[in-house]
């Protein structure tokens, strides 16, 4: 038997872990077609067939399990080695790739981003903004950033950013003069609103807390947007009243374009947190990112 390159038996190991040729293609940096040519190799040389593939999935056979169980704590070696070499340089080098939702992509990270990639030139950062839920490892990311509700279980999560963040409810003045403003929740029925449509799909209820009381409701809505501009924009033309990020409406707040209605039910949360899978083996650029955000915390 020929010699097997070291690069195929790699590819074998991240379409093994991720299930699918596309999102082990993204997280290598190549073509799809060009891993299905690798394990067509690998596979003519080991006269074994590694995979099951259809249309939806990509599943081991038994010999493919059988090889993923020998051959990745070898490759973690091979790879931990690397590290450990990387290490001894002055600056991590490589590549970093983050999945974050917008509000984090606008407000969050870029005061974060620009300091860090200062300080470590070697690395080259990859954002993508999605408001949706991802699976980042089998999206090709190797870490993303979500608010509590949003982790998984087996992930680190590490604090990112502002720890405590605040839902406001707001409206322009013409609106209010004409309408008239909200005191509770359930007045919120009897105006004009204007909605968010998330990534998913999903228009979500307006939650609110003061106190023990809480209430849940899906106001009627004038407008509904996937973008928070049309909905801020829309707002102060005093089209409806809007709920969203205070971040979103700052501007607009301290221009006197909008004003905040129903004050004692702000409802505040916790701030984002950066995750990724467990794993003692972290890529050098993650780890030198993890470090980074622990080492400089958001100003209070």
């Amino acid at each position: 038997m020929s010699q097997i390159p070291l690069a195929d038996l790699d590819a074998f190991v991240t379409i093994a872990r991720v299930k699918s040729f596309r999102a082990a293609a993204k997280l290598r940096g190549v073509s799809a077609s060009a891993l299905s040519e690798a394990m067509r190799r690998l596979e003519g040389r080991l006269d074994l067939r590694l995979f099951n593939r259809t249309t939806r999935s990509v599943t081991l056979t038994d010999a493919g399990a059988r090889l993923l169980e020998r051959l990745a704590p070898a490759l973690a070696e091979v790879e931990a080695a690397i590290d450990g070499v990387n290490s001894l340089r002055d600056r991590p080098v490589g590549r970093l790739r983050l999945n974050v939702p917008g509000i984090v992509a606008r407000f969050v990270l870029p005061p974060i981003a620009t300091p860090f990639l200062k300080a470590y030139p070697g690395i080259t950062l990859e954002v993508a903004s999605n408001d949706a839920l991802v699976d980042v490892l089998a999206e090709g990311f190797d870490a993303g950033i979500r608010y509590e509700e949003a982790l998984h279980q087996d992930m680190i999560a590490v604090p990112i950013g502002p720890r405590r963040q605040r839902f406001v409810v707001a409206a322009a003045p013409a609106y209010i003069e004409a309408h008239g403003a909200p005191e509770h929740p359930r007045d919120l029925m009897r105006h004009r609103c204007i909605l968010h449509r998330f990534a998913s799909g999903h228009v979500l209820p307006w939650a609110f807390e003061r106190g023990e009381e809480k209430v849940s409701l899906m106001p009627p809505a004038c407008l509904i947007s996937e973008s928070n501009e049309v909905e801020q924009h829309a707002a102060a033309a005093g089209l409806g009243i809007v709920c969203t990020f205070e971040e979103f409406l700052a501007p607009a707040l301290a221009s006197g374009a909008l004003q905040v209605v129903m004050p004692d039910w702000i409802q505040t949360f916790s701030g984002p947190f950066l995750y990724y899978p467990s794993r003692t083996l972290m890529p050098a650029p993650l780890r030198a990112f993890v470090d980074f955000v622990k080492a400089h915390p958001w100003p209070e």
